[in-house]
């Protein structure tokens, strides 16, 4: 403020006065610097198309066994709304080719289906079931749907440093009234506005489950995917790594490859 005194100081006080004023009223509320940031985030991640990855899913209890299944991702960046996904599993045998086709939606709930061979038919996830486990992982239906603004309304919290980096907290609160979730807690590296840890709060606010996303790779000299996630669920001990070791961009996928009856014919 010396700056503003030594300056302004043949005009007495008022200046000042009228400075402070005015830098108060275009001062960034914490709601809007925390849209701000996950607008930014959006924005950072826009225009890739679509993709294809495999991936392995290692699933352990709360003794430290593991269990492990390969499956196949394929992902259509969707314009006007959320993304459609497609999830093929090819291992181990009890689980081969079941299939998980999830459309995002911006302002309406997922359309998400589950096709199980052992069933021979396409089952639809009901909304208010979509908190369930995936597949028996510590990730929800709810999860594995695209990161959508209009879902959430946005706090930013604090700065903070995380892991050697500089990154933003936000508070990010669902608006579905079906959620699994009473908030999330979610740290976004300043650098290229990557998600590198989440915290889950469950309906009576308790934690319960931490993700975290680490060893990012940048592809297309624009795009970040971390090839490891790890979701781990305090409550019961559980916990579920996605490792990705391949992931393509520009395969030609259409929205002819993300309907109910690529469900059965994915193999």
């Amino acid at each position: 403020m010396q700056f503003y005194r030594s300056r302004f100081s043949i005009f007495g006080s008022i200046p000042l006065l009228f400075c402070l004023y005015i830098g108060a009223s275009y001062a960034e509320s914490v709601e809007e610097k925390g849209l701000a940031i996950a607008k930014e985030r959006i924005a950072r991640d826009t225009g890739w198309g679509d993709s294809y990855a495999e991936m392995s899913m290692i699933l352990r209890n709360s003794s430290g066994q593991e269990s492990e299944r390969k499956i196949r991702v394929s992902t259509l960046e969707m314009q006007e709304d959320g993304d459609k996904g497609l999830t093929v599993f090819d291992e181990p045998r009890d689980v081969k080719g079941s299939a998980f086709l999830s459309f995002s939606h911006s302002l309406e709930p997922d359309d998400q289906w589950m096709y199980l061979p052992a069933l021979k038919r396409v089952k639809r996830i009901a909304t208010q079931n979509k908190s369930g486990p995936f597949m028996g992982s510590e990730f929800s239906y709810e999860d594995m749907a695209s990161f959508e603004l209009e879902k959430f309304r946005f706090t930013y919290l604090r700065d903070e440093n995380y892991q050697g980096e500089s990154v933003y907290v936000l508070q990010q609160v669902p608006l579905d009234e079906y959620s699994g979730y009473s908030k999330q807690i979610v740290w976004v590296d300043k650098t290229y506005y990557r998600a590198v840890k989440v915290e889950f709060y469950d309906r009576k606010n308790a934690l319960l489950k931490v993700l975290e996303l680490d060893n990012y790779k940048q592809f297309k000299d624009k795009f970040w995917r971390p090839m490891r996630s790890t979701m781990r669920n305090v409550q019961n001990g559980k916990s579920t790594v996605m490792l990705t070791h391949k992931i393509e961009f520009g395969t030609g996928l259409d929205e002819s490859d993300f309907n109910k009856n690529s469900l059965q014919r994915a193999r």
